[in-house]
């Protein structure tokens, strides 16, 4: 029941933050740069296929002719004249991307509207202005984004002599021309076809061939607009006043569709497109894209959002599944895989004429990895913690310290000789007492007893080995170095004998008896390391210096202290400390191993 209910609440924590995420991209906070990133990716130069030239109103017709501004409509009507000269060599189709509104000079509109309408090849442009207003819907009213304020369309003689298209170009909402309005309608219901519609159905009327297909539009009649090239790719070498001096051979232009259009800075007929965010592409190079585009046919269709969504809910939940609990370096391999994956699936998506959100699945996989990632640290710093914890109880800090290391090798079996200073402790009397009292009360009374020699232990920084029923072992100078280790382990030793009385009054006053300590204390070279099976280890000390600790404590009376001349000698004017006269016999120890009784620590 508890592990179903854990594994409900990790389902729930992963259904809200995959959630979480989704909702963010649903709401458009990458929005800008996912458009960026996908412009970057999708928006690949491809040559064209060379049926399309531009004429330029650029800076060198200018300097020549003067201000556009101050352009009569005569020049562009010599312009349609010069294109149309030679019979064998017109243009299919010529696109004027210029508006021509209201009349000017009679004399100019007319021979303006002569030259257009007396070869038949040529297409004007016409604009609407949009903005938000309010438009009738049902019994009521509604405010629509996209309300038609106005329509500007050629002067009266032009719009009957030859065919229009409108040119408008409108940016998304980050500033960047990226799609095409393939038409809108007027309030009459007239259908208006965009310029560069226009110009590729003559161009194939013209060529025999078919109507183009038309590309996949939203609920507006816009369609994502592949570019097949940057700023500059399409032929800019031609001025308007090298076709006007002749300057520029004829069969340049036919059978071919020319579009004449502002091409100079100054004319402010500049966008910022999604083939290049760093320079801007004139109206006519827009047009000119569009126009390819649409006689190759090889249109994009964005994928719905909620369909994004919907996937990238789902790869969320398969990315915090492929993360959580995994090692670092797989997790960062099902990263690469799963952001670089989808990169791949987006081109390959976009090579079958379908657009997908780039930047989606690998933001929200990232962040789903690194809080993965920091999720699974603290989890194990935390476990780490409690371990730590747990096994300090049982195992001396010093020793948790290095098994929990970052060296692989301080859990291997095997130990290092080191001199130390091993301490014994043992209960006297405790046997006697135990068979009088209580099971309960014997356990509570050998824990205080051990309680103090744990706390006297750590409090000298001392290793505590093991608890052998009432016995302590400790020692010092492993596994760390320690200065002056052998003043430390008497100093723990006569802790432990001060801190003995208050418990033996106690026992006394409450049984009627009490017991004490017997300590051992010895200094010398030991093996110190991991004693055991790969399965079940233990940290300590063995060798003839610890036999020799354990054999003092052994027969040290109650509230007694034993050294050797180990201890002594290496502690010499810092202790006070009586010889026995008449020393125990140690086993294994030869005839005269002095033993001394340490009464005082001095410094």
């Amino acid at each position: 029941m508890r592990r179903a209910r854990h594994i409900l609440f990790l389902w729930a924590d992963a259904l809200f933050l995959a959630g979480a995420l989704t909702l963010l991209a649903g709401l458009g906070a990458l929005r800008v740069p996912d458009l960026a990133v996908s412009d970057a990716l999708y928006q690949q130069r491809t040559a064209s296929d060379g049926e399309i030239v531009l004429v330029g109103i650029d800076q060198k017709a200018l300097e020549e002719l003067g201000p556009y501004s101050q352009w009569g409509r005569e020049i562009l009507a010599q312009a349609l004249d010069a294109l149309n000269a030679q019979e064998d060599c017109r243009p299919a189709v010529i696109g004027l991307d210029v508006l021509f509104v209201g009349e000017t000079d009679p004399e100019a509109d007319a021979r303006l509207a002569r030259a257009a309408g007396r070869y038949g090849n040529v297409i004007v442009a016409c604009a609407a202005e949009f903005g938000s207003g309010l438009v009738e819907y049902r019994d009521d009213y509604r405010l629509d984004g996209h309300r038609m304020l106005s329509f500007d369309q050629p002067f009266e003689a032009l719009r009957q002599a030859a065919g229009q298209g409108h040119i408008n170009a409108m940016l998304d909402s980050d500033g960047i021309l990226r799609h095409h309005m393939l038409a809108f309608s007027l309030p009459d219901g007239t259908q208006v076809p965009s310029l560069a519609l226009t110009l590729a159905d003559r161009y194939r009327d013209v060529r025999g061939g078919e109507s183009v297909d038309r590309p996949p539009t939203d609920v507006r009649g816009f369609w994502y607009l592949p570019f097949c090239g940057a700023p500059g790719d399409f032929d800019q070498s031609i001025s308007v006043t090298d076709l006007l001096s002749g300057r520029v051979d004829p069969a340049r232009f036919a059978g071919k569709i020319v579009l004449i259009g502002p091409y100079a800075a100054g004319l402010q007929d500049g966008y910022v497109t999604a083939a290049d965010h760093a320079r801007l592409m004139y109206g006519v190079e827009y047009q000119a894209n569009a126009v390819q585009a649409l006689l190759w046919g090889d249109y994009k269709a964005e994928v719905g959002d909620n369909t994004q969504l919907a996937l990238l809910f789902v790869l969320l939940l398969a990315a915090l599944a492929c993360f959580w609990r995994r090692p670092v370096k797989w997790s960062v391999v099902l990263w690469a895989a799963l952001c670089g994956g989808w990169v791949l699936l987006c081109l390959g998506a976009y090579r079958t004429g379908r657009v997908l959100h780039v930047l989606w699945v690998p933001v929200g996989v990232t962040l789903l990895f690194a809080g993965c990632l920091a999720a699974n640290y603290a989890q194990a710093a935390l476990e780490r913690q409690r371990v730590t914890r747990t096994f300090r109880r049982y195992v001396a800090p010093e020793i948790v310290s290095e098994l929990m290391g970052s060296d692989p090798d301080s859990l291997k079996l095997g130990g290092k000789k080191c001199d130390i200073a091993v301490l014994f402790v043992d209960i006297r009397g405790f046997t006697t007492m135990s068979e009088a009292l209580e099971p309960e009360r014997v356990v509570e009374i050998l824990n205080q007893y051990l309680t103090l020699t744990t706390k006297c232990v750590m409090d000298h920084h001392g290793t505590l080995d093991k608890f052998v029923g009432d016995c302590t072992m400790a020692f010092w100078n492993a596994p760390l170095p320690q200065e002056d280790y052998v003043m430390l382990a008497c100093r723990a030793a006569a802790a432990m004998a001060e801190g003995a009385r208050p418990l033996e009054e106690m026992l006394q006053r409450e049984y009627g008896n009490t017991v004490s300590f017997g300590i051992g204390v010895h200094a010398g070279p030991a093996v110190v390391g991991n004693i055991g099976a790969p399965m079940r280890m233990d940290y300590t000390a063995i060798g003839d210096t610890v036999n020799t600790a354990v054999r003092l404590e052994a027969n040290a009376p109650a509230g007694t202290i034993y050294i050797s001349r180990a201890v002594a000698d290496a502690l010499a004017g810092r202790i006070r400390a009586t010889p026995l006269k008449e020393p125990p016999r140690l086993k294994g120890k030869a005839a005269g191993f002095e033993i001394l009784t340490l009464d005082a620590v001095l410094n």
